[in-house]
């Protein structure tokens, strides 16, 4: 079988969808080649993530793997949840097939992005090697010299 029981149940019945009013840090990323789009919100209260919820336009393992990965970092401090990997994603699904791997890659960085927001908004300072530019959307393209 090609998906896991894991990334089917949380396809069929994903957890922590929708939308936080008035979120502390919010992070959209998209990869314009699969055409997934992922938009994470956290709420945030002394350190630790007490609610997030997510948006994702994309295949049943996008889906899949924002819902795994939010609840992979709720009830988490910012530094758990700032090191919550594609990789560890991937592994709670019980794996996805690989070219689907991208997925977790996009979880990952919408996570991260969104405790960007929350470090800008509130001017907190933070060490940029911990959000490297987007990885994704780089990963498939050709230059053509292959």
């Amino acid at each position: 079988m090609l998906y896991s029981e894991k990334v089917m149940d949380h396809f069929r019945n994903p957890r922590n969808v929708g939308v936080i009013e008035n979120a502390d840090g919010v992070g959209e990323v998209g990869n314009p080649v699969c055409g997934d789009i992922m938009k994470i919100y956290l709420k945030i209260e002394n350190n630790i993530i007490s609610d997030v919820k997510f948006e994702t336009f994309g295949c049943g393992s996008a889906i899949a793997s924002s819902s795994m990965a939010t609840e992979m970092v709720k009830g988490k401090s910012l530094d758990e949840a700032l090191a919550v990997t594609n990789k560890a994603v991937t592994e709670a699904l019980d794996g996805l097939p690989a070219h689907k791997l991208h997925c977790s890659v996009l979880a990952e960085e919408a996570i991260r992005a969104a405790l960007k927001d929350y470090y800008d908004k509130n001017g907190i300072a933070y060490d940029p090697a911990l959000f490297p530019a987007e990885s994704c959307a780089h990963e498939h393209e050709h230059t053509g010299d292959e």
